[in-house]
């Protein structure tokens, strides 16, 4: 029984480490074997015209991924030597998905592969009619538990902009336009880097 207990106690360990490894995307550019999944991305289509995106992972609000994409915008604008950019076309997307898993605490990520505990434990008077000594095993579950069953959904936002840069002082009076520089200053305290 020790053994049991010294496995269950070990999985539960390791799923709060993994869990507290998760962090929302960072202000980063978009790359594959980064730490945190996402990124922001450039496309140059004229001299003076890019597409930028910027990709949230799951835990990225859409909040942040517009914020980093308008901050992007602004710091490529200066990187070009220009001093403002209109959005020329915007949008953001949202991947939605739904999970059901039917046992989510033993799955096939299982720490110890397919390998799944099993306990007794004792239904007396109040706890769910009573019935007895009960054998419990997370592959074939119990009937009694009708909340075995765990339902997610994850959403996961992309934000894309076409951005025209200029020279001189931005127009007044354009929602579309933005100064490089304001924006930079603005956003600089709400912009999370890697690391």
């Amino acid at each position: 029984m020790r053994m049991k207990t010294a496995a269950f106690v070990a999985a539960m360990g390791l799923s709060v480490a993994l869990a507290a490894c998760e962090t929302p995307t960072p202000y980063q550019p978009l790359r594959e074997g980064a730490a945190v999944s996402g990124g922001f991305t450039d496309q140059q289509l004229e001299a003076d015209r890019f597409r930028v995106t910027f990709q949230g992972n799951t835990l990225t609000s859409r909040q942040t991924v517009e914020t980093y994409l308008l901050y992007r915008g602004a710091e490529l604008t200066l990187a070009q030597g220009y001093d403002w950019f209109e959005m020329a076309d915007r949008h953001t997307d949202r991947d939605k998905r739904t999970y059901v898993d039917p046992d989510p605490f033993y799955g096939p990520g299982y720490p110890y592969g397919y390998w799944r505990p099993y306990w007794r434990y004792y239904g007396g008077r109040g706890f769910r009619g009573g019935f007895g000594w009960r054998t419990w095993d997370p592959f074939w579950g119990d009937p009694f538990w009708a909340d075995d069953t765990s339902i997610e959904t994850v959403q996961k936002f992309e934000a894309t902009a076409e951005i025209v840069m200029h020279h001189g002082p931005k127009p007044d009076g354009d929602p579309k336009a933005f100064d490089a520089r304001a924006v930079t200053a603005n956003l600089a305290s709400s912009i999370r880097r890697p690391g």
